[in-house]
C-alpha cells in the first residue's frame, strides 16, 4: 500500500497537534500504520536548531536556511523512511510554514523560501495539506507566551501576516489545500478533515 503524506499547517494555537492525534486514531482504526512527526524537532539534530532558533536573534535568511536544514534531516530521517513502508506520515508543519513565517511574516522572497526548501525536501510535497484557520488574537491566547519561544513571541502584526499569507497559499494551490475554521469543536474539525481525506485512503 502506498505511503500518503498530509501536512497540517496554521499559526500559532490552531489545534494541529490535537487533530494528528484524532487522525492518527480514525487512520489506525482503518488498518493505516501512521507516522506523527513535527517541525522543527522531529529529529534530535532538529530539535537542537530549534533550541537556537527559538532564543537568539537571528537574520531572517540565517532563520530560513536553519529551519531548512532541520527539514532535510526531517525528510531523509522520518518522513522518506515511513512513506517507503507505506505509512500514512502526518507532519505538524512543513514547509508551508516556511512560505508563510519567513516569507510573508519575514518578506524574504517567496522564490527564495521556494527554491531553498525545493533542496531540503528532495521535492517530497504531501498530497494533502490541511490549513486551521484560526483568528490571530484567538490562536495566540489560546496558546499562551511561551517561554523561549521567539517567533511565537512576535508582534501581533507579524502574526497577522503569517496568518494573511497562510491564505494566499491555500487560494494558490487549491488542489491540495483544505482549509478548515479551527474555531470549531474540534471533532467536528477531524469530521471535516476525515471526509477530504477518505478519498485519498480509499476507505469508507
Amino acid at each position: 500500500m502506498p505511503g500518503l503524506f498530509i501536512a497540517l499547517e496554521g499559526g500559532e494555537g490552531a489545534g494541529k497537534s490535537t487533530q494528528a492525534q484524532r487522525l492518527k486514531a480514525r487512520l489506525e482504526g482503518v488498518g493505516r500504520n501512521v507516522t506523527i512527526t513535527y517541525e522543527p524537532g522531529g529529529t534530535a539534530f532538529g530539535q537542537e536548531l530549534w533550541s537556537i532558533i527559538s532564543e537568539r536573534e537571528l537574520e531572517p535568511l540565517t532563520e530560513l536556511f536553519l529551519f531548512a536544514t532541520a527539514r532535510a534531516q526531517h525528510v531523509v530521517k522520518v518522513i522518506k523512511p515511513a512513506l517507503e513502508r507505506g505509512d500514512v506520515v502526518i507532519s505538524d508543519r512543513y514547509v508551508h510554514s516556511s512560505l508563510a513565517y519567513q516569507g510573508y511574516g519575514r518578506g524574504l522572497p517567496l522564490n527564495h523560501v521556494r527554491a531553498v526548501n525545493h533542496v531540503a525536501t528532495q521535492g517530497i510535497m504531501p498530497q494533502a495539506v490541511f490549513l486551521l484557520d484560526v483568528p490571530v488574537n484567538i490562536g495566540l491566547v489560546r496558546k499562551g507566551r511561551a517561554e523561549n519561544d521567539r517567533i511565537g513571541s512576535e508582534s501581533q502584526a507579524f502574526h497577522t501576516r503569517v496568518h494573511d499569507g497562510y491564505l494566499v497559499l491555500a487560494a494558490e494551490e487549491r488542489d491540495s489545500f483544505l482549509v478548515v475554521d479551527g474555531t470549531l469543536p474540534a471533532e467536528e474539525v477531524t469530521r471535516l478533515l476525515w471526509k477530504y481525506l477518505t478519498p485519498l485512503l480509499r476507505v469508507d
